[in-house]
């Protein structure tokens, strides 16, 4: 005896299907210059390795056309692409992958400031300010 779905069920089987589809790899790079500022930072603001992390994420603006973030978060959202970096984690939405792929984020001091920079191998221009790119 054959069963026949309703459409409905039909879409939610597919739905849990795709939600246990592997995620795909972000390949990112932080220097251990980068990577000692991020558990400092993490440490001041009380975020435990465990749970949070860093996000880095890119938005529409700056002088180039998108901008990067940086943002220490207690815990992943849902739909990020999560990537371990062994003493903690990096967080990274789906939008955001596309184009930080590659990308070696560096923090660097200097009498002008200091801050972390971003090498972005996808980027087609930037600006001078080095935290805003074209893709």
């Amino acid at each position: 005896m054959a069963t026949t779905q309703q459409p409905a069920a039909q879409a939610a089987e597919a739905h849990a299907e795709s939600r246990t589809e592997a995620q795909p790899d972000v390949v990112l790079t932080l220097t251990p210059v980068a990577r000692t500022e991020v558990k400092r930072f993490m440490d001041a603001e009380g975020v435990s390795p465990e749970t949070g992390g860093l996000r880095v994420s890119v938005q529409p603006g700056g002088c180039s056309g998108f901008k990067y973030g940086l943002l220490i978060e207690d815990q992943s959202a849902e739909d990020d692409l999560v990537v371990d970096q062994g003493d903690f984690r990096v967080f990274v939405d789906p939008f955001s992958a596309q184009y930080v792929q590659g990308v070696t984020i560096d923090y660097v001091s200097s009498m002008q400031g200091s801050g972390f920079t971003f090498k972005n191998p996808n980027a087609t221009g930037g600006c001078g300010c080095g935290s805003s790119f074209s893709a």
